[in-house]
Parts: C-alpha cells; sequence; structure tokens
C-alpha cells in the first residue's frame, strides 16, 4: 500500500525527503493532491476514445509523429529509437504513457507548489527496489533489465500490447538538456488502463514502493522562497527562452529590495 505523509512546514518536508528512508528514489510533484498517478496519453484516451481502440490510436500517434517530425529537427537518430521518441513527444507536449519524475525531491515539491491553491503533493517511488528486488505480481522473470524498454522490441511487446503489469524507471540512453537540467527519470507503465500506484501496489515486495506526501498550501510560499534561492525555478528547469516566460509568473510574485532600495 502507499505510505501517505501530511506535512503542514516546509521544514518537515525537507526532513522527510533528506531522510534515509527516502534516499535514491525518484518523485513527483502535483499541484492537486487528489489527481492519480497516471498519465497525459491516460487521461486523454479515457476522456475521447473507446477502449478497444486504445492500442492503435497510441501506435498511430507514434507513427505519425515519427513520420512529421523531421522536419523539425537537425538531427533525427532519435526517431530511430521507440523510446527516446516517446520521451521527445512527452518533452513537446504529446500525450504519452511516460509520466515524469525527478531524482530531486526539491525539483518535485517546486512543480507541486507553484501554483497550487488546494494541498499538492509529492510522490516518492522506490526505484532502488524496482531496479533489484521488486518484481510484477506473479512475474518474477519480469525484472528492470528484462523489460528495459531500450532494447531490441521490449518496448512494443511490454508496453505498447498493454497486457503486462509492469512500471519500468529509467531514462533514454541519451538525454536532453531538460530531463538533464530537471534530473529526470520517466515511470514507463505497461498498462495505461490502471494508475501507475496501483501498478506498484501490487509488486510483490514486502515494503511499500510509493510514497505520497501531501503539501499543505500554507507551506507554498516558504517553499517558493526557500526553492528560489536554490535556483530551481521554470528559467533553470527548462533552458530556453519557454522557460525563461514560464519564470515569469513567480517574478510578479516577489520583490527583491537591494541595499540602494532598488528592485531587480
Amino acid at each position: 500500500m502507499t505510505k501517505l505523509y501530511e506535512v503542514s512546514s516546509w521544514q518537515e518536508f525537507l526532513s522527510l525527503v533528506e531522510s534515509e528512508h527516502l534516499r535514491g528514489w525518484a518523485f513527483r510533484g502535483q499541484r492537486d493532491a487528489e489527481w492519480c498517478l497516471e498519465s497525459s496519453l491516460s487521461r486523454r484516451l479515457k476522456q475521447f476514445v473507446p477502449a478497444e481502440d486504445w492500442a492503435d490510436r497510441e501506435d498511430r500517434a507514434i507513427r505519425v509523429f515519427k513520420r512529421k517530425a523531421h522536419y523539425f529537427l537537425n538531427d533525427t537518430t532519435s526517431l530511430k529509437d521507440d523510446f527516446r521518441c516517446l520521451a521527445l513527444m512527452q518533452h513537446h507536449g504529446a500525450p504519452t504513457r511516460l509520466l515524469d519524475f525527478t531524482k530531486s525531491p526539491y525539483v518535485a515539491s517546486y512543480f507541486a507548489l507553484q501554483s497550487c491553491t488546494t494541498p499538492a503533493a509529492v510522490y516518492a517511488v522506490n526505484t532502488p527496489a524496482l531496479w533489484h528486488e521488486a518484481t510484477p505480481p506473479g512475474l518474477p522473470e519480469l525484472t528492470r533489465d528484462a523489460i528495459d524498454p531500450r532494447t531490441s522490441d521490449s518496448l512494443r511487446k511490454f508496453y505498447l500490447s498493454n497486457d503486462y503489469p509492469v512500471v519500468w524507471p529509467g531514462e533514454p540512453w541519451s538525454m536532453d538538456r531538460r530531463i538533464v537540467a530537471q534530473a529526470g527519470t520517466f515511470m514507463l507503465p505497461g498498462k495505461v488502463d490502471v494508475s501507475v500506484e496501483d501498478l506498484l501496489n501490487n509488486y510483490e515486495y514486502d515494503q511499500p514502493l510509493l510514497a505520497k506526501i501531501v503539501l499543505s498550501p500554507e507551506i507554498r510560499q516558504e517553499a517558493m522562497d526557500a526553492l528560489y534561492r536554490m535556483n530551481i525555478s521554470s528559467a533553470t528547469l527548462f533552458p530556453d527562452l519557454d522557460g525563461l516566460a514560464r519564470s515569469i509568473s513567480y517574478e510578479l510574485e516577489v520583490s527583491w529590495v537591494g541595499s540602494s532600495g532598488s528592485h531587480r
């Protein structure tokens, strides 16, 4: 079962994520604590596509992207690798089965709190256990290495088929600037009709693989100020002009007065 924590101060959050218990885990911030841990593809398909057509529509979406994306790329190498192609689609806003995570709890807290007005959440996944010990229910042979989407036809077999109750943590061999800037990683589920939370809670392991940290919106101001001082902002997490533009949202909230009385 998911381990639930509720924190009411920024210091309480720091003490929790810096504890030995969550060391080496991966994190995801969501601005609404009520949201399910599911991919953008899952949400889109559930809203607009009959369940019997999901596999065909996902396959078609990837195929269409591959056929047209080369017009906008100087290097088309990523289009030849299905997993890198999924990461590229995710990067540019296409619905995919990938869930963005980060190895930094601070980055995750930024995404959770930057726009929240109600309780937000940071999810934490025990990636060391998924790497070495935990296996899907009744399928001990499906270790992380066995279902690695970066090898041969594994992505199509274990994921796009939508037949296997697995979750794979990791990144493409070649990472883009955004993944590097965010200390990013992904959770790749084998089923899009089941939440990642349910998939992980059914894994065979003697400890919870998933924790949910609910953040009170009252800690937002203190947290955002602290994260700003840590140089965590949209400008640094999205190292391009779009990121700089996004960062202006927070710049609107604060006024930094220097010793001369001037504002930055």
